[in-house]
């Protein structure tokens, strides 16, 4: 069997963060998909399609990683590509205790594991959230986010 895990998230934008996560995560899998989620509700930096194909050119040289929009149930999405596993980075108590409430929840809906990675230290306080603020005040972000 493939072992397919799903990294999941907004990732508006994807930081370095993420990409992170995402180099620690590649060598438990033989398959890794992206999925960036797309909630109507949020205000956006960019469309779900530039952030999907952001991500896409990022690991255009990966061929064990895939990236995809959902806008449904993470359950629903990880059953649509097969895969047995949530990735979820966790920067904070706070982080933690809410990654852990949605583990419980999509263990009891579809019988998913979710493994949780730990931020290294010097990422810990990079978010979309932050990123996005610095850069509506016109501050450089380069630097937290990953070069091709």
């Amino acid at each position: 069997m493939v072992k397919t895990g799903i990294f999941v998230g907004s990732f508006d934008p994807f930081t370095i963060g993420h990409d992170s996560i995402v180099r620690r995560a590649l060598p438990l899998f033989d398959q890794l998909v992206i999925g960036v989620g797309y909630n109507e509700h949020k205000q956006s930096m960019g469309s779900v399609e530039e952030r999907v194909d952001a991500i896409k050119a990022l690991y255009a040289h990966e061929p064990k990683i895939s990236v995809e929009a959902y806008s449904d149930l993470t359950v629903d999405f990880a059953a649509r590509v097969q895969a047995q596993y949530i990735i979820k980075g966790v920067r904070s108590v706070k982080d933690f205790e809410y990654e852990r409430e949605q583990a419980d929840v999509n263990r009891q809906l579809m019988g998913i594991e979710t493994l949780l990675l730990f931020a290294e230290p010097q990422l810990a306080s990079i978010s979309s959230s932050v990123v996005r603020e610095l850069k509506h005040f016109g501050k450089d972000v380069s630097s937290l986010l990953p070069q091709k």
